[in-house]
C-alpha cells in the first residue's frame, strides 16, 4: 500500500506539518504523564481506525517501557484492571472528545469532573489539546491512506 499523498513533498503541506509536529513536541514536553499521553493517543487512533498512528503509538509506548498487556487492553480499558483511575478518566475523556458526533452535547460534565479530579489545569489543558491533536493527525493519515507497520520508535521525535 502506498500513501495517496506525500505531505512532506508539498511545500504548503510541509510548512503546515512542521507547525503541527512542533505542537506534538510541545505536548510531549508537557506535565501530562508520558504513559497517559501514549495511552490516549493510542485510544483515539483506535477509535478513528488510524493504522499509522496505532503503529506509532504502540511502538513509542513500548519503547518507553509500557507493558504489552496494557497496550493490548487499551481498546477494552473499561473492563481492564491494569489502568489507574487517572488513566481511566483520561481515556474516557479521550473517547467522548473523539466521538463528538456520537455524543450529542460533547463531553459531559461527569466525565470532565473525573478528569479534573486527577489532573491539574496545565495537565488537563495538555490532555484536551492532545485529544484534538490526535484527531487531526488521524484524519490526515486516514485521508491519505498512510500505510502502517514500518514506523520506528523515535522516528518523528
Amino acid at each position: 500500500m502506498a500513501a495517496r499523498l506525500n505531505y512532506f513533498a508539498d511545500p504548503t503541506a510541509a510548512k503546515a506539518l512542521k507547525h503541527l509536529m512542533s505542537a506534538g513536541k510541545a505536548l510531549k514536553e508537557s506535565p501530562l504523564p508520558a504513559a497517559t499521553q501514549e495511552l490516549v493517543a493510542l485510544r483515539v487512533s483506535q477509535i478513528n481506525g488510524c493504522a499509522a498512528c496505532i503503529d506509532m503509538h504502540t511502538k513509542e509506548a513500548a519503547a518507553a517501557g509500557e507493558t504489552p498487556v496494557r497496550l493490548h487492553l487499551v481498546a477494552a480499558w473499561r473492563e481492564a484492571t491494569v489502568f489507574t483511575e487517572g488513566e481511566r478518566a483520561a481515556l474516557e475523556l479521550a473517547e467522548q472528545g473523539t466521538r463528538v458526533a456520537d455524543a450529542a452535547g460533547g463531553v459531559d460534565d461527569e466525565v470532565w469532573a473525573r478528569a479534573a479530579k486527577h489532573y491539574d489545569e496545565e495537565q488537563l489543558t495538555a490532555l484536551t489539546v492532545l485529544i484534538a491533536f490526535m484527531n487531526a493527525a488521524n484524519r490526515l493519515n486516514i485521508i491519505a491512506q498512510q500505510p502502517a507497520g514500518d514506523y520506528r520508535a523515535g522516528q518523528f521525535h
